[in-house]
């Protein structure tokens, strides 16, 4: 029989923390160090396996169910390949400067909350989650003892070698590599399959930037078509969309709700972002640790049992939501009429008997843009005689200028006249 001795000689045994994943878009991973190792296995990251990617975009595309652990661990894969590729083109990046490469774009969404961004609009206002990322970094880098203060610095753009943050957050960053190849895969929208490994072969730096040699123009121009492709066929799919606004709506008339005390059957961690008021100058290293134990399956729960709440409004887009059956989008390239909004308006408070106090939660309008190259950061070309242009002018495809103009698209969200009754 085991006695408590046991146990402690059981958890004492060393754990090979060189271990190896199988991804679906890249096979084998390797963990690099046990440095890297421990920080996936800190309770912080491990709560985005609980994190969707993609958010309610499952409800468009079914595959779309993969996580903020898958992302976050494929951008340390291709960030590797980067180090490993620039390497061979005799730019010097000590070993400390790779594994804090790997460390930063590894934790580059460790803020992001439940269904993503919906929080951000809802119930956590004035901080994002790029802020809250660099909370939990700062707080990581404590009980690892410094360890990731390099990591942190190259993070937010401090760094003295500037194509570091480019690695990181820049128009052609590791992150873009791994999201448009992953939910591309994920989603079945084969637009969006670009050539991350092309990409990341033909990277260099010049004069502290990070460019792409000549030879890859046309993965660059693959990269950025299909980016703005995926962003109309995926990311601001109409259904997307109003699913996504739903979402922040039900959680908006929550929080109203319980501004007037009145009870939410929802967890504990919900409660507390519910029932207070939390602000970038209240978000205290309490609230971070309440943070961390926030995820999709709080607010869907929550969501499941707000169904049956005997507030209208509440019950009304929480069932609309867990049901699918969601308002009606309509989108024009032109701004609406006031005198269709009153229309509809009219017909909702006639025939559905909305109240006008109410009517926001229901109908609603806004716009979304779409800009796939945005010129004041340009993707720089390295041509074969050592000169830096700009993609746009290096490329031969007319397209690449119209890409960086922003297309805007007007929405218009209102429900479908047997949904509420």
């Amino acid at each position: 029989m085991l006695k408590i001795e046991d146990f402690n000689i059981l958890n004492k045994q060393k754990t090979n923390k060189l271990k190896i994943l199988n991804d679906p878009i890249y096979g084998f991973i390797t963990i690099p160090n046990s440095l890297i190792f421990d920080i996936i296995e800190h309770r912080y990251f491990q709560r985005l396996r609980r994190v969707t990617q993609m958010g309610l975009s499952n409800l468009v595309y079914p595959g779309a169910n993969h996580t903020r652990f898958h992302h976050a661990i494929g951008c340390m894969h291709l960030m590797q390949k980067a180090v490993s590729v620039l390497r061979t083109k005799n730019i010097e990046i000590s070993n400390d400067e790779a594994n804090a490469l790997c460390i930063a774009i590894l934790l580059h969404d460790i803020g992001h909350g439940a269904f993503s961004h919906a929080l951000e609009h809802s119930i956590v206002n004035g901080i994002s989650h790029e802020e809250i990322s660099l909370l939990f970094m700062k707080k990581l880098n404590k009980e690892f003892k410094g360890q990731l203060s390099l990591a942190i610095e190259i993070f937010e753009g401090k760094y003295h070698r500037g194509f570091f943050n480019q690695l990181i957050s820049s128009q052609l960053d590791v992150d873009r590599l791994d999201y448009l190849k992953r939910d591309s895969f994920y989603t079945g929208v084969t637009e969006g399959n670009i050539s991350s490994d092309r990409l990341i072969t033909m990277m260099n730096v010049k004069d502290d930037e990070l460019v792409i040699e000549q030879k890859g123009i046309y993965s660059v121009e693959k990269f950025l078509i299909a980016r703005r492709l995926m962003y109309w066929q995926v990311y601001l799919h109409k259904t997307c969309i109003v699913a996504e606004n739903m979402l922040v709506k039900v959680l908006q008339r929550a929080k109203v709700l319980a501004k007037q005390n009145i009870e939410l059957p929802a967890s504990s961690t919900l409660k507390y972002f519910l029932y207070n008021s939390i602000t970038e100058e209240n978000f205290t290293e309490k609230t971070l640790e309440i943070f961390s134990r926030l995820d999709d399956y709080d607010v869907l729960s929550a969501i499941k049992e707000w169904m049956f709440h005997e507030d209208i409004v509440l019950s009304n887009l929480s069932k609309m939501i867990i049901n699918r059956h969601l308002l009606r989008i309509e989108i024009q390239d032109k701004p609406f009429s006031e005198k269709y909004k009153e229309k509809i308006k009219g017909n909702l408070q006639n025939e559905l008997k909305i109240a006008e106090e109410n009517l926001h939660y229901f109908m609603f309008l806004n716009s979304v843009v779409n800009q796939a190259y945005n010129t004041t950061k340009p993707i720089k070309i390295l041509t074969k005689k050592g000169k830096l242009k700009d993609i746009a002018k290096a490329s031969d495809l007319l397209n690449i200028k119209a890409l960086s103009k922003p297309v805007v698209k007007y929405y218009f969200c209102y429900p479908k006249k047997f949904l509420l009754n």
